[in-house]
């Protein structure tokens, strides 16, 4: 089920370009517009989920992380290190009412992060 107001899902139907670098049954992968690391993509569930508080499908949440991974490894993240970062609700962060988690790399990364 799709949000017809929501972004993510306008980019997972196509409507809205986006660099797709990755997809699986349950998840796409695509480069984020204004970038906040050399490399740095959102991954996000094809079906709409609001975010990580409402999330239920334990095998959808897998999929995307598992993506997340791939990802990760085909940007030449995983031997350095990278972050997966998911912002939830107003005060966490969240922009955009779609659950997406940014996998940041290719800089090193610093604590605390906001």
């Amino acid at each position: 089920m799709s949000d017809a107001n929501c972004i993510f899902c306008r980019i997972v139907a196509g409507e809205i370009p986006a660099t797709v670098v990755a997809r699986n049954e349950h998840a796409l992968a695509f480069r984020d517009l204004h970038p906040q690391a050399p490399s740095h993509l959102l991954v996000i569930p094809v079906r709409h989920v609001d975010s990580l508080a409402s999330a239920d499908n334990t095998a959808e949440l897998g999929a995307v992380l598992s993506l997340a991974a791939e990802v990760a490894r085909a940007e030449g993240l995983a031997e350095a290190g990278y972050r997966v970062v998911t912002n939830i609700g107003g005060d966490g962060g969240q922009t955009v009412q779609h659950l997406h988690f940014h996998v940041l790399g290719g800089r090193q990364m610093h604590w605390p992060p906001g």
